[in-house]
């Protein structure tokens, strides 16, 4: 009777070991077939390929005499102000692109296919990844272009570019739930911006804390996105790892923790 229990769990043990690696080989299937359409439509990376040169060109220019008093000594600041903004604004298209493919229908072909019903919705949030790894990677090549030699060495710029990439991938979780519960792509784009804007432009991404006022002051001292810059700023400009670096990581996992398993249920529930 033992030995048959015994089986009986190893049966089960076996069964869910086997769904769990069906399931991440289908989410990798559905991460590829996110780069194919890239491929096939360049124009989606606009965005990430235009937002980082035209961004910092303007803000670095606009903004570089008034606050540092020439553009080169305000690159330190505006390029990790730039690269935040630009990839997690990125994490958007998540929810866009997630709610045009159950408009369309995509997610009722899924369906009828024998794959895991997660791996749609997972290979989509793996797929964007490359989206900001290359707004990343345009981002540090402008300010390289402008004349920005980050003091922290090649290994901290690497360090502070996965570490935005992870932030943002946790950020696009939010958003993969607002393409869940929304009922247009229009409406997801309308309420993330709404959600982001004031997120990015309300912290030390642009301008140095001191000089705004006493309220804003205290709301972008809490500011995750001040944050997260905060953090990018002390690898890349000074080479070390500061408290805001772990504040910002603590509060990626709680963002995966709270909105992953409330977006697979809902999306579940849909799909």
């Amino acid at each position: 009777m033992k030995n048959a229990s015994n089986q009986l769990v190893a049966k089960r043990q076996l069964k869910n070991n086997t769904s769990f690696g069906q399931a991440v080989c289908n989410s990798l299937t559905m991460a590829y077939r996110g780069l194919l359409k890239i491929r096939r439509t360049p124009e989606q990376l606009f965005d990430v390929t235009l937002q980082p040169i035209i961004f910092t060109l303007m803000f670095s220019y606009i903004f570089g005499g008034a606050i540092s008093g020439n553009v080169h000594s305000y690159l330190p600041i505006i390029i990790p102000g730039i690269l935040v903004q630009t990839v997690i604004a990125t994490s958007i298209v998540t929810g866009v692109q997630l709610r045009e493919d159950m408009d369309k229908g995509v997610f009722d072909r899924f369906k009828s296919l024998p794959i895991a019903r997660i791996a749609p919705l997972a290979g989509a949030l793996l797929a964007d990844t490359i989206r900001y790894t290359i707004a990343t990677v345009l981002t540090f090549v402008m300010g390289y272009i402008m004349g920005y030699r980050p003091e922290g060495g090649l290994g901290y710029v690497v360090i502070a570019g996965v570490f935005v990439i992870v932030c943002s991938w946790a950020i696009s979780w939010i958003f993969a739930f607002f393409g869940v519960i929304a009922r247009t792509a229009s409406s997801v784009q309308g309420i993330s911006m709404l959600v982001l804007f004031p997120l990015t432009f309300l912290s030390n991404a642009f301008v140095p804390v001191k000089t705004m006022p006493d309220w804003l002051q205290w709301f972008a001292k809490i500011n995750p996105v001040s944050h997260i810059i905060t953090a990018v700023r002390d690898l890349i400009n000074d080479g070390t790892i500061g408290s805001d670096f772990a504040v910002s990581l603590i509060g990626a996992a709680s963002i995966v923790a709270i909105f992953a398993p409330i977006t697979v249920r809902v999306y579940m529930r849909r799909a």
